[in-house]
């Protein structure tokens, strides 16, 4: 499961697509040309349709892409509007994030939320570095406020460890976590989540997220806190900035489709 919600991901990680491929002596990688004049919205008994000339367009599983709000159609459909000669997937990350929905999680929902839990047992906010004092008080500057919100509004109180040896959470707080991430057990909630998830290394900020409790920007500077400290220190190469920048296109991109969403 986790393979097929972090395809896209993997690939960039790997190098398939995108930022570092032509460094490694690779062919630009081809993709198929624009053939489509209009896009256009369509109102279905259960939700919103994108068409290309008239024609309903489909997940890769070959399903008709079906949004459940006209302003999430409208992101789908803006993408595919913005495509100015090849279909570059890696250039519409809603679009690709939309798939998984339906491909993916719609079928496996509580795979995926089981998937979510396990981050949250050995999540990133509960692991603290003992020093530099820097880093230290930017750890505790960016995540005590999400975890005290966990513990307010969750009810879930997370135990923290100083270095990576790993602590067992209390049964208690996964439970109440899991409790809490039903809320969104909805195909396209789900998917963003994940991707939260996925791309910060969090769990908990996931949520946080997904709840309102971070916009969009602290969320990303909570999940990079360690990140930044070192690129501080020692600066940033070229390849990881290229990924990150990546990473980061696909977490606002999660987050403007789960604002879409609305449900």
């Amino acid at each position: 499961m986790r393979d097929i919600l972090e395809d896209a991901e993997g690939a960039v990680e790997r190098g398939d697509i995108g930022p570092g491929k032509a460094n490694r002596g690779q062919d630009k990688q081809k993709f198929p040309k624009r053939f489509y004049e209009a896009v256009s919205i369509a109102e279905t008994e259960t939700g919103f349709g994108v068409e290309l000339d008239g024609k309903t367009v489909k997940t890769p599983g070959r399903v008709a892409l079906e949004m459940p709000t006209s302003e999430s159609a409208q992101l789908v459909a803006d993408e595919w509007s913005a495509i100015a000669d090849e279909i570059n997937p890696l250039l519409m990350p809603v679009t690709r994030l939309a798939n998984t929905a339906v491909d993916g999680v719609a079928n496996e929902m509580q795979a995926v939320m089981e998937d979510i839990v396990r981050y949250s047992s050995s999540d990133l906010l509960c692991y603290r570095a003992d020093g530099p004092a820097g880093l230290v008080d930017a750890q505790r500057k960016h995540w005590d406020p999400i975890l005290d919100w966990m513990d307010d509004e969750v009810g879930a109180r997370f135990e923290l460890a100083e270095g990576i040896m790993h602590i067992n959470q209390p049964k208690e707080a996964i439970a109440a976590f899991g409790v809490r991430l039903k809320n969104h057990e909805e195909r396209f909630k789900l998917a963003c989540v994940h991707t939260f998830t996925s791309l910060s290394g969090s769990a908990l900020i996931a949520l946080a997220l997904a709840e309102g409790f971070l916009d969009a920007d602290a969320a990303w500077n909570a999940a990079h806190v360690d990140e930044d400290w070192n690129v501080g220190q020692w600066g940033e190469d070229h390849e990881a900035a290229a990924r990150r920048k990546q990473r980061h296109t696909d977490f606002t991109s999660a987050h403007r489709l789960l604002s879409a969403v609305g449900l």
